[in-house]
């Protein structure tokens, strides 16, 4: 029967007696383990902040009316012509309804579809802004702001002014950054926007509005729902977009196509319109995934060689062990115990000095005027990542560890005594 105590004793007898070596191997796992715990928490952080700037402003599904040609030409509708082929050439848009049809009964199925978290409706509209002489071109979006900031964290973006005053303000506009800037427009300054109807509307500046990306925040402007219809001369059954957001994300495709073909109208997923960005954020992740097990690797190497010394220094214990009654699998025990120790605290100084390199880089400050809401570098602490790093520090030391004890488990005293 084994005697475990004795052989972690003697395990520590040799890990000792070459401290300096262990040592030098045990902080090759630490720098790997700080690195990788890093390097995943910054490149990750940073996906969240972009993640935050454009999928979570992002609606998980966009309920739209299209401007697109009839399918259905007259052609096609004529039994004279049903059994050939028509080509038509030249096939221009219809002049159907910029707004989503019924769109109150819409609002009021999604509301009771418990796969949806929430919706908010919104009227946009192309507008001109005017300053003295210069027409700017842009679009304003007539929102709630409550559904707004609850779903799609829209105050979180306003950099000057309250967001609610949109609602509690009448005839109130929220401009983007960029917008405001050209226009020299100040808080509770009046500004006039022209309709693409050639009508002219005053509203009051409340705030500004930055999301992060300029060539957005050059155009857009918020308003309430109310204002835009008034706005634009329409009722206030008048939606142009109505945005969804899931339990679920990864139900937004299939739940998409229910709902354009339940509804009658066009719809989008997150997914089909951030699909660059979300394989710009995977390739991010697989880099430092893979830059961090190659340091893992690499640290690896350096245990295995150490202890390959060790067996070559110690040929004349290991007979004796084995002389004395060790079997091959006990000498084999010996050594994958000083593989794993040196992993479990080189690793575990990893985890600890990763997490206060993490912090120091979440204090630095960040201030760009690109990402007002962000002031220091992004850093995300996910525990997943600490797993992930003590798991690879100890599969890492065990395979290094692995064939140097299979090697020391096959040593013959008798050689190796009769040598001496």
């Amino acid at each position: 029967m084994t005697n475990h105590r004795l052989i972690i004793g003697i395990a520590k007898s040799l890990l000792l007696a070459r401290w300096r070596q262990s040592l030098v191997a045990a902080i090759g796992v630490t720098f790997s383990i700080t690195m990788f715990i890093t390097l995943l928490g910054f490149m990750n952080g940073l996906n969240d902040m972009l993640d935050s700037l454009v999928l979570n402003r992002t609606p998980h599904i966009r309920l739209y009316k299209d401007i697109k040609p009839n399918p259905d030409q007259p052609i096609d509708l004529s039994d004279v012509y049903q059994n050939d082929y028509n080509f038509i050439q030249s096939l221009k848009s219809s002049g159907g309804r910029a707004d989503i049809y019924n769109s109150g009964a819409i609002m009021q199925a999604i509301r009771s579809d418990d796969r949806v978290v929430g919706y908010a409706p919104r009227v946009s509209s192309p507008v001109l802004y005017n300053s003295g002489v210069v027409n700017l071109n842009g679009v304003v979006n007539g929102i709630d702001v409550s559904a707004e900031t609850t779903l799609f964290s829209f105050s979180d973006y306003v950099t000057s002014g309250i967001a609610t005053d949109l609602k509690n303000v009448p005839n109130s506009i929220l401009l983007g950054k960029g917008v405001a800037d050209k226009l020299q427009a100040e808080l509770g300054e009046i500004i006039w926007v022209t309709t693409s109807k050639g009508e002219q509307q005053p509203l009051k500046v409340v705030g500004y509005f930055q999301s992060g990306i300029q060539d957005y925040d050059k155009v857009q402007s918020y308003t309430s729902v109310a204002t835009a219809q008034k706005l634009m001369g329409k009722s206030n059954s008048y939606i142009t977009d109505i945005q969804v957001k899931l339990k679920d994300i990864n139900m937004a495709p299939p739940l998409a196509k229910e709902y354009a073909q339940v509804f009658q109208t066009d719809a989008e997923d997150i997914q089909t319109a951030n699909s660059q960005f979300e394989t710009g954020s995977s390739i991010r992740s697989l880099i430092s995934y893979v830059v961090g097990i190659t340091l893992l690797i690499v640290a690896g190497f350096g245990i295995y060689n150490i202890l390959n010394m060790m067996i070559y220094e110690k040929m004349d214990s290991i007979a004796i062990l084995k002389a004395t009654g060790f079997s091959g699998a006990d000498v084999k025990r010996i050594f994958l115990s000083i593989a794993i120790s040196i992993g479990l605290f080189g690793g575990g100084l990893g985890l600890v000095f990763g997490f206060l390199l993490s912090l120091l880089i979440d204090q630095v400050p960040f201030n760009t005027a690109a990402l007002p809401t962000i002031t220091t570098y992004p850093v995300n602490y996910d525990l997943v990542y600490y797993m992930i790093g003590i798991a690879f520090s100890i599969v890492t030391t065990y395979f290094a560890g692995y064939f140097p004890a299979r090697k020391a488990s096959k040593v013959d005293p008798v050689v190796i005594i009769r040598g001496k």
